[in-house]
């Protein structure tokens, strides 16, 4: 479940579930495991029936586009955690933490 349409906040904390990993430092995104409550992706299944390419495409691009809005909402600074837990070392190993900065 993800709300946060024109929203800022000082600290946001995002949750990314099974529906977007990272193997061997390759997002890849998995449609059947987002939320079946999630109605981003509605018409997804028909689709991939007709164009499994345009699809998929389509799947990635809603997917990727959910968590980069996600993660952009916090004015501070963003917490991530990662359902799969390759995926969470991948971004523990890409982030940098900055301690004692100076304050603006």
């Amino acid at each position: 479940m993800h709300t946060c349409q024109d929203l800022e906040v000082d600290y946001i904390g995002v949750i990314i579930g099974k529906d977007l990993i990272v193997r061997n430092g390759k997002v890849i995104t998995q449609p059947n495991e987002r939320a079946k409550t999630n109605k981003s992706l509605s018409g997804y299944k028909k689709l991939l029936k007709e164009n499994p390419d345009l699809a998929n495409k389509y799947a990635e691009a809603i997917i990727k586009n959910t968590y980069r809005t996600l993660m952009t909402r916090g004015m501070k600074g963003c917490y991530i955690f990662c359902a799969d837990q390759e995926t969470q070392s991948y971004f523990n190993s890409h982030l940098v933490t900055f301690l004692n900065r100076p304050a603006f």
